[in-house]
């Protein structure tokens, strides 16, 4: 088994690394470059991991290299980082938001494999929904590598066309701070309706968490879940012409369509570095 080096010891690399020793891969296997001690000291204890304050240490012998820092750090790694990866060339994996494989390629050389990842929050609790794309240099081998690591919390899905990436991060990796906002809203109408905060927020919560099983574990789809619940003239549609007066399902496309160009705007401001 291949050494797999973390750059970047935050909370999804803590993830990915639990996660991985769930699976079973020997925490021998694993390294992680952290420039922060606290953290590095953290991540031993923890998880029994080499940690190095070196990337290039970190990096001397991985076959995989998972890139796990800011999208911002990316251009100042690749200085002490590009002739190592150049010399050994491992599979490279970016979990970095929005920052496009030929921003990869420029900074840390184009004979790279590299696989872009887009996991969200949920990782960290091994609920995860990541999309992957792979540039030309990646062998199925190392497809089934990266599947396997970015499985290790959660689902994963392949994505053919990068430009797709961008809606990606707008529906799975911004996707939970939407469904928080929206229990935060049922929670704020309970207690304008006079139910105590505790109260409305604990239904608010287990009826979203319950919702979210039934998609799970029934495998159909959201529409025929709605319908069966959905009785003729009753509480459920009152609400739902409600959100149809509002126009719901055009607020949900516009938001998606806002956060899908930001980050394109945010993966272009990269190029100027």
């Amino acid at each position: 088994m291949t050494h797999i080096a973390f750059i970047g010891g935050g909370n999804m690399a803590r993830s990915l690394i639990g996660g991985l020793l769930k699976t079973g891969v020997p925490a021998t296997k694993l390294r992680v470059a952290e420039p922060m001690a606290q953290a590095r000291e953290s991540l031993g204890r923890d998880f029994g991991v080499t940690t190095f304050d070196d990337n290039r240490l970190a990096a001397a012998d991985a076959g995989v290299l998972v890139l796990a820092v800011k999208p911002q750090v990316m251009p100042a790694i690749h200085h002490e980082l590009r002739d190592t990866l150049q010399r050994n060339r491992p599979l490279l994996i970016s979990i970095a938001a929005g920052v496009r494989i030929d921003q990869l390629e420029r900074w840390f050389g184009n004979l790279l494999p590299i696989v872009r990842c887009m996991p969200n929050t949920p990782a960290l609790i091994g609920a995860g929904a990541t999309g992957l794309c792979a540039n030309l240099r990646v062998t199925p081998q190392q497809r089934e590598q990266a599947q396997h690591i970015l499985d290790a919390v959660g689902i994963t899905r392949w994505i053919d066309d990068e430009t797709l990436m961008d809606t990606v991060t707008a529906l799975s990796g911004s996707g939970p701070a939407y469904f928080f906002a929206f229990v935060e809203a049922l929670e704020e109408a309970a207690v304008a309706q006079g139910m105590p905060r505790e109260t409305a927020r604990m239904l608010a919560v287990q009826t979203c968490l319950g919702a979210g099983r039934m998609l799970v574990e029934s495998n159909e789809a959201p529409a025929t879940l709605r319908q069966r619940v959905t009785s003729p003239n009753g509480t459920t549609q009152a609400a739902l012409e409600s959100f149809s007066a509002d126009q719901l399902p055009r607020i949900v496309t516009r938001a998606v369509a806002a956060a899908t160009r930001r980050g394109a705007e945010l993966a272009a401001a990269l190029d100027k570095e």
